[in-house]
Formats: C-alpha cells, structure tokens, sequence
C-alpha cells in the first residue's frame, strides 16, 4: 500500500473513532453547572437589547450583556430572589428540584422534593413552579406533581421537603397544576391552574376540572375564582398599590395579558387587555409566561423572544433577546439585576 494510501486510511480511522465517542457523549446530559458566572465561557447566542422607546432608558442600559449564570438544567422556572441573603432561588421542575445562586457561590442544590413527593412516577413536569414568599416570609411552592400549592415548614436557610397543603381542591375538585402564584399583603393567595403539569395535558384523565382557572384564596382558605375565561392562565402579579391583577396566557392562539381591576373583595370589578401579542411578533418562539412587577409599575415578563418590558400603561418600551426560551424572571431587591429563567439556563443582565 503506498504512503498516501496508508495516510488516507489511517484518517478515515480516526474520524470514525472521533465521531463514536461524539455519539456516546450525545447520549449524556451534563448534571446543572455550578460554577461562578465568570468562569462559564460565553454561549454563542443571539442576545441583544432593544429599546423601543426612550422611557427604558431610565433603567435599561443598552451595553449590558445577557450573562449565563448556568446551565445543564431541564426546565427552569419559578426565579425568587431573597434579600435576606442576597441570592436567588429557581425551579428545575421536571427534575423535581429547586436551586440555589449566590454571586461568589454559583449553583448549588436547595431542596429535592420540590414539587412532588410521591412514590408513583410522573411522566411530566412533577417539580415545583412558581415560588414566592408569604407575608411572613416562608417559602411557599406551586407544585405540580402533588397538584397544590404547599408551605415549606422549614426555614429558608435550612430546606427542607416538608410541607402544609394551603390549597389542592375547589368545591371537592383537584386542582389541575398550579403554576404562578402571588400574595397580597392582607394574606389573599393569587394563582393560576393550567394543565401543564399533568401527564397528558388537557386531555389527563386524572383531570377533574372543566376549566383552567385563576384563583384566590383567604387567609382562611375560602376560594373564590377569579376568572376562567381563557384556555392557559399562566404568569401573573399585583401592581405596586395592589389594585391591578396582571394576568399572562400562555395561548399560542391568543398571546395576551390581561388588567383586572380588583374590588373590595378582592374579585374582578373591570378588566381590560393590557398587551395582546402582534402577529408580527409570533414568529419569535415563546409566549406570555412568568414576570415580575417593579415598585414605579413596569411590568418584565417573558414573552416571544425573551423578556419583554411595558409601562404602567402597557406600552412595550424595550425588549431583552435572551437566545433562549424564557419561561421567567425576578428582581433583585435593589432593581438593579434582572435574573431570567431561561429553557435549560439561568441568565441576568444588569440594570441601571
């Protein structure tokens, strides 16, 4: 065999052996990075800034840079930041997990358990979604697999999966999968119940309930709907004086959020659409999904793209490509960092 023939094949050997072990490594996921922010190399993605009107500047600033904080997760949801502490803690829901990120620290594991505890396994989504803390402080979960929204027993600073249901039923009916949740500051609980979190969806044949609702609940564990109007309730939050309810709706077929007016008792007394997505803008993947609420009144939320930024009045005035689907995002106590769950990462991007 001549030296050029033996040259060729001993190539093709090593390409076939090169791409074997690429397969194998295919086939593995790696476990959630837990590294600092600055030691994880930039991910080649189209993140980029937009400021639609010259009102974000306030606040926006056009050179800041989407970080990856982490990444290697399934599905990230539910961001809370905690000031008592300065970190932030987010959903891995169909890991059943929640974690933990500290500035300094990286990654680290929070609490296991998060969203069902079970011996039957899920197929789909059992994990915790959206956490928030009550007026008192505790942590307290929507969880999907157990199809409640539960109160963690333990103290932040030491989790643990124990907890005390706050609501799994309406007029002796489960709940279908909580998703979002929010407390107003007299103690009503605020949350949406989509299908999501079932093993089959809509069509789930352990699904009791013929609408996928927004509800509350009082301190004393009546519960009252709120709306059942439309198909996928999803995100939603309070306005600063807490007399709005923003509403998100995850429909792929009517992307929109929702303003209700809330009464004395704390029902819809008028409501109004505060966005609904433009046909333009759907080709973007994504969806009205989680947000957060800053104390003058604009609204971050996840939508087509990534994070879209409204004022008060609803008028979109920046938006935040994040290269992922967003699913969420949460306000650091000073406002000035914006944390963004992001398909399987966790980002930020820094704020004036």
């Amino acid at each position: 065999m001549k030296r050029k023939d033996i040259s060729n094949l001993l190539m093709m050997l090593l390409t076939v052996s090169i791409l074997a072990v690429s397969c194998v490594e295919s086939e593995h996921k790696e476990p959630p990075i837990t590294a600092s922010s600055d030691s994880i190399p930039a991910k080649i993605s189209k993140t980029r800034i937009e400021v639609l009107d010259t009102e974000a500047l306030a606040f926006i600033d056009t050179s800041a840079k989407v970080e990856e904080l982490g990444g290697g997760y399934h599905w990230t949801e539910g961001p809370l930041y905690i000031a008592n502490g300065d970190y932030f803690i987010f959903s891995d829901v169909p890991a059943n997990k929640v974690f933990k990120w500290k500035d300094g620290e990286g990654v680290s594991p929070y609490l296991d358990s998060s969203g069902y505890t079970g011996s039957v396994p899920k197929e789909k989504e059992p994990g915790s979604n959206g956490l928030t803390l009550d007026p008192k402080g505790r942590l307290v979960l929507t969880q999907q697999g157990n199809r409640r929204i539960a109160r963690m027993l333990a103290p932040l600073s030491k989790p643990s999966p124990k907890y005390e249901s706050l609501v799994n039923k309406y007029q002796g009916k489960k709940l279908n999968s909580p998703n979002d949740l929010v407390f107003k500051s007299n103690g009503d609980l605020y949350f949406t119940d989509p299908p999501y979190g079932l093993d089959h969806g809509d069509e789930d044949s352990t699904k009791e309930m013929s609408f996928h609702g927004v509800f509350r609940v009082k301190p004393n564990g009546k519960v009252d709907v709120v709306t059942k109007e439309f198909r996928f309730p999803n995100g939603l939050a309070l306005t600063p004086d807490e007399k709005f309810l923003l509403v998100a709706h995850s429909d792929a077929d009517n992307m929109v959020w929702m303003k209700y007016e809330l009464g004395k008792d704390g029902l819809v007394k008028n409501k109004s659409v505060f966005y609904k997505v433009p046909d333009a803008d759907k080709k973007d993947p994504g969806s009205p999904d989680g947000f957060k609420i800053n104390r003058k009144g604009y609204v971050f939320s996840s939508g087509p793209g990534g994070v879209w930024i409204f004022n008060p009045s609803g008028k979109p005035i920046a938006r935040i490509y994040t290269g992922e689907l967003a699913s969420n995002c949460a306000l650091s106590s000073d406002e000035k960092t914006l944390f963004i769950t992001c398909d399987d990462y966790i980002k930020k991007v820094r704020l004036r």
